[in-house]
């Protein structure tokens, strides 16, 4: 993401909202992108300064639409790296889901560019042997390139818990939709749940911060790594804000 001097008027503190608890990034997130969107139906990737989320930046990512219901990870926080137990940049965004969830993921994908919409997940990862169970929240938020193509999402992903051994993957518990209009959103009834019970599971405080770019994860099961986010180095430049 770039920190040029010209996107200080992007920079707005949002580390205030926390209205529901152990989701703060989430909110962070979702009033970042209601701010610097405004009055226009969607905001440009280019608008979008890590400055304004920075206690969010390990929650956060950047899709790219690359086909029809496949959108790849451009830009990662570490969080999300944590997850896989491995560098998530490049992948698919499905790569996070069961492969019973996959394709309700691949079409809420297609309803959030196409629309476009914004909507936030309910997630659960069922526990076994090694791995606690898990829940929780993803929002998909769409941008629009410099070219003016919905092809861009501004995303958060949290888990409230013990990670475990990794990989994790997910179910779908339940999703929201919301269709957005130019110079508001009008939000539709929730999409019907899942039958899956999401468990309590203890919460563990996540740190905060950015680091450079650096070798490939590899690490102990379980084992937390400071937050940072990635690039993903391709024919687009994604300073450009395409």
């Amino acid at each position: 993401m770039d920190n040029s001097p010209d996107k200080a008027q992007n920079v707005i503190a949002m580390t205030g909202y926390q209205p529901d608890t152990g989701y703060g990034a989430i909110a962070q997130i979702e009033a970042y992108w209601e701010a610097i969107r405004g009055t226009r139906l969607l905001p440009k990737r280019s608008d979008i300064d890590p400055r304004g989320i920075d206690q969010a930046l390990e929650n956060a990512f950047i899709l790219e639409r690359i086909a029809p219901g496949i959108a790849r990870l451009r830009i990662a926080g570490s969080h999300l790296g944590d997850l896989m137990g491995m560098e998530v940049r490049g992948m698919p965004l499905t790569a996070f889901f069961t492969p019973a969830a996959r394709p309700a993921v691949t079409e809420l994908l297609e309803v959030v560019f196409q629309t476009p919409a914004i909507s936030t997940l309910r997630l659960v990862s069922p526990g076994s042997g090694a791995r606690p169970a898990l829940n929780a929240r993803m929002v998909l938020l769409p941008l629009k390139s410099d070219l003016g193509d919905v092809s861009r999402v501004l995303g958060g992903f949290v888990s409230k818990g013990d990670m475990g051994t990794a990989p994790r993957r997910f179910d779908v518990v339940s999703k929201e939709v919301t269709h957005l209009l130019a110079g508001h959103a009008a939000p539709l009834a929730p999409a019907p749940t899942f039958p899956h019970p999401a468990p309590t599971v203890p919460q563990t405080r996540k740190p905060v911060g950015v680091a450079e770019d650096q070798t490939p994860y590899i690490g102990k099961s379980g084992k937390k790594r400071p937050p940072y986010l990635r690039l993903v180095k391709s024919s687009e430049d994604i300073s450009d804000g395409s």
